[in-house]
């Protein structure tokens, strides 16, 4: 993912090259409104991660309910590694918004911050939900009546 994110940037700083040379005959101001900074790389990177791994959370959510892929509903994999980009976004977005020293349009990446949080949030639901539902279809799998391992009425407390 990290990869992905490195060709995303590098693909954005290539395709603005030619505009590149009028930049550079302008000063640039300190608090420029459309100038990339920092903290607007970082938060922008951040959500990538954290909108990568809603991506892979959705589709291990559909691979565990046996909805696409090949049937088995082995989806564990992608939900492990959804959970990891959504904490990964969520960390990288709360790191934004902690150093934040201005509101929104001063540099600091805080918007991306704050949308880095939520969507690192939402890929993180999406990789629980996924790797439960993969526990629960891998124990039906090995043909265990109660996969979750809750009593039931038919069966007493232990």
């Amino acid at each position: 993912m990290l990869a992905i994110a490195g060709v995303t940037l590098l693909g954005a700083f290539g395709l603005a090259g030619p505009a590149n040379e009028q930049v550079e005959a302008q000063p640039l101001v300190a608090g420029d409104a459309y100038a990339l900074t920092t903290g607007r790389l970082v938060s922008a990177v951040a959500a990538l991660v954290a909108l990568a791994g809603v991506v892979i959370g959705g589709l291990a959510l559909a691979r565990s309910s046996g909805r696409i892929g090949n049937g088995n509903g082995n989806g564990k994999r992608g939900a492990i590694v959804a959970l990891a980009a959504g904490l990964t976004g969520m960390v990288g977005g709360g790191f934004v918004v902690a150093a934040a020293e201005g509101g929104p349009g001063t540099g600091y990446g805080i918007v991306g911050g704050f949308a880095a949080l939520v969507i690192g949030l939402i890929a993180t639901v999406l990789g629980w939900l996924a790797l439960a539902r993969s526990r629960l279809s891998e124990g039906r799998e090995r043909g265990e009546r109660n996969p979750a391992n809750r009593p039931t009425a038919a069966e007493p407390h232990a």
